[in-house]
């Protein structure tokens, strides 16, 4: 009997303290809780890019809508704007890149819009590592056209999820118009396929 209780409490221990250790927070809970998402669309963006085939890349559903490669280039540009914001770290953008109209860059081969995005993506990959809860209040200025306006760091992070959830709503609905399946709505592991 001595035994059993000894067996069961040597069991019971080690999960008792990983579900005490799986309850305290992370260092920094809001940051967390925006980096999750932030990579969870990043991946899904990536893999959209990589799995719609270079001839789709000039469809648009309507005349007045964007198309594909134009979502493209204009993410990337999107991910430098937000992320510049995140700290100190500026992303250092091609002459090619910044004077290039962006009709022109959207109809670059897929290959290099595909290749500029995922940059984009690593370069807001880094940026994020400058965030911690207690600078997601500081106050930035930043420059959107010919306004100059002052903002919270933490306004630029979630306006960066949110343009990101945006345009992979945007490109899953022109998946499905080509018949082609975004990747959140791929079966998952372990999930029967459901």
């Amino acid at each position: 009997m001595k035994l059993t209780h000894a067996l069961l409490g040597a069991l019971a221990l080690p999960m008792t303290l990983a579900a005490q250790g799986s309850t305290n927070p992370p260092p920094d809970p809001l940051t967390t809780t925006f980096r999750g998402p932030t990579l969870t669309l990043q991946t899904n963006l990536a893999q959209a890019f990589d799995s719609i085939p270079e001839a789709k890349f000039g469809y648009k559903p309507t005349p007045a809508q964007l198309t594909i490669g134009y979502i493209a280039q204009h993410l990337a540009s999107d991910n430098y704007f937000f992320c510049n914001n995140f700290g100190t770290m500026k992303a250092t953008i091609s002459a090619k890149d910044s004077a290039t109209a962006d009709s022109v860059k959207a109809k670059w081969p897929k290959d290099e819009l595909v290749a500029k995005l995922k940059a984009s993506f690593k370069f807001c990959e880094d940026a994020f590592a400058q965030l911690h809860d207690s600078n997601l209040a500081d106050q930035i200025t930043i420059q959107a056209g010919p306004t100059t306006r002052t903002i919270t760091r933490a306004r630029m992070v979630l306006g960066h999820a949110m343009d990101m959830a945006d345009h992979y709503s945007q490109i899953a609905n022109y998946m499905r118009l080509n018949n082609l399946t975004p990747p959140t709505a791929l079966p998952r592991p372990g999930r029967g396929g459901n």
